[in-house]
Order: C-alpha cells, then sequence, then structure tokens
C-alpha cells in the first residue's frame, strides 16, 4: 500500500521495532533509509508494567492533560512539540519529496492531533492497529487516509 505514494526516503525513529520495519520497507521499496532520534515514542520509560486496562486509562489522561505530566517523563504537548519539530527538519530536508516516517502510535496521534483539523488524537490513537499508516498531504498536513492493521481506513 505505500508504493502507491511513491516515497522518496523512509525516515525512521530510532527505536528498535520501528527501525526493522522501516528496513523492511526501505529494502523492499528499494529507497534510502534515514534514522532521526526525536521520532521516539512518547517517553514512558519510568513507567513499570500496567495491565491493559491502567495503560489505556493512562494514556486517555495523557490526550485530555496534555500540559500535565500524567503519564511518563514527558507531557503530552512536550513530546507533540519534539516529534513535529522532527517532522519540520525532516520535510526541511527533504522539500518537495514524499517521505515515508516509521515511529510509534502515541506520538503520531498527537501529531495528527494538533496539525489535522477535526481529527482528535485520542480517538485515532485507539483506531490505530499494527502495523498502521497515516497519510497527510502537504503542505497543509490533511489527513488523506488511515490504514490500520485492522484494515480500517477514513
Amino acid at each position: 500500500m505505500l508504493s502507491a505514494y511513491h516515497p522518496a526516503v523512509v525516515i525512521s525513529s530510532t527505536e528498535p521495532k520501528a527501525a526493522e520495519t522501516a528496513a523492511i520497507i526501505a529494502a523492499n521499496l528499494g529507497i534510502p533509509l534515514e534514522t532521526e532520534v526525536e521520532l521516539h515514542e512518547h517517553d514512558r520509560s519510568n513507567v513499570t508494567h500496567l495491565s491493559q486496562e491502567e495503560f489505556q486509562r493512562s494514556v486517555a489522561r495523557l490526550f485530555a492533560q496534555p500540559e500535565d505530566l500524567v503519564f511518563g517523563t514527558e507531557t503530552a504537548s512536550q513530546a507533540q512539540r519534539r516529534f513535529a519539530e522532527a517532522i519540520d527538519r525532516l520535510l526541511a530536508r527533504h522539500p518537495g519529496g514524499t517521505i515515508a516516517v516509521v515511529a510509534h502510535g502515541t506520538v503520531i496521534s498527537l501529531f495528527v492531533g494538533d496539525r489535522c483539523s477535526g481529527v482528535d488524537g485520542y480517538t485515532l490513537w485507539k483506531q490505530l492497529g499494527l502495523p498502521a499508516c497515516v497519510v497527510l498531504s502537504l503542505p497543509d498536513f490533511a489527513l488523506e487516509s488511515v490504514i490500520s492493521g485492522s484494515e480500517q481506513s477514513y
């Protein structure tokens, strides 16, 4: 499905799951692979194991209280800003080209919820399966489609 968008480069978070996925995509498409440290997931390095229910509640609070440190070591606003700045740098580095970014559900949902009018980041986060693809048009960052592991799209 990603090949239909003709990306010129795949850019990945340095986290292992994303980096491995990106390497497979880049190899299959025969395009370059880059990494970007600031594409990492919302930092939850201080969080111990949570049940699925506790995790869901924590993420819901993260989206509902973006300025408050409610879960992890950064607020939702901090994570969104970090990720958005990385995306802006990548777009400046690759002007006019289509890029494929391999990252993580929470920061992607925070970013899309902030940049795409009418899109609720938490609702998007709940709908993403594994793997999932969010297609945004440029320069307006309009949400074109969401292709999820569960094959939901809008």
